[in-house]
C-alpha cells in the first residue's frame, strides 16, 4: 500500500489562542478582540463588533457562541459547522445604525473561504437587533 500524501492547504487550521491574531481583521490579538466576547467576559457593544465576533466564531468553529448570539425568533435548534470550510478573510463594506443608541442595525460584509479546495466568497447584509440587552443576529440577505 502506498503512503498517503498530505496535500498543501488540507491541514486543519491551528486552534485560536488568546495571542493569535484575531480572524475578524482588526489589529488586535484574539483574546483582546473577539475572544472576550466568545468567553462571555464582555458583550459586543455594537452590531459590527458582534458581526466580527460571529465571523471569528465560524473560524474557531464555536457553534455555542453562534447559537448564543442568534435572535430567539430565528435561532435554529442546533448548528453543525462544516469541517471542510476554511474561512480566510472578512471585509465589512457597510454598516447602518447598530450603535449603543440604536435598537437595530445592519452590517454588510464579504467573507472569503475555501471549501474542498475551491475558493468562494459570501456577500451578505446581516440584520441585528437587541435582545435581552445585547446585540444578536436576526437574519441575513445574500447579495
Amino acid at each position: 500500500m502506498a503512503p498517503r500524501i498530505k496535500r498543501p492547504g488540507r491541514a486543519a487550521p491551528a486552534a485560536l489562542t488568546a495571542e493569535s491574531p484575531c480572524p475578524c481583521g482588526l489589529p488586535a490579538a484574539f483574546g483582546e478582540c473577539c475572544g472576550r466576547f466568545h468567553s462571555g467576559e464582555e458583550a459586543a457593544p455594537t452590531a459590527e463588533l458582534l458581526m466580527r465576533s460571529r465571523y471569528s466564531a465560524f473560524v474557531a468553529r464555536d457553534a455555542a457562541y453562534l447559537l448564543r448570539t442568534w435572535h430567539s425568533s430565528t435561532r435554529p435548534p442546533h448548528l453543525e459547522l462544516d469541517e471542510a470550510m476554511r474561512w480566510s478573510g472578512l471585509e465589512i463594506t457597510d454598516t447602518t445604525d447598530g450603535s449603543a443608541f440604536h435598537p437595530r442595525g445592519t452590517v454588510t460584509f464579504r467573507a472569503r473561504y475555501r471549501h474542498h479546495g475551491q475558493r468562494g466568497e459570501l456577500h451578505e447584509r446581516s440584520e441585528f437587533a437587541r435582545e435581552g440587552g445585547g446585540w444578536v443576529y436576526v437574519d441575513g440577505e445574500f447579495l
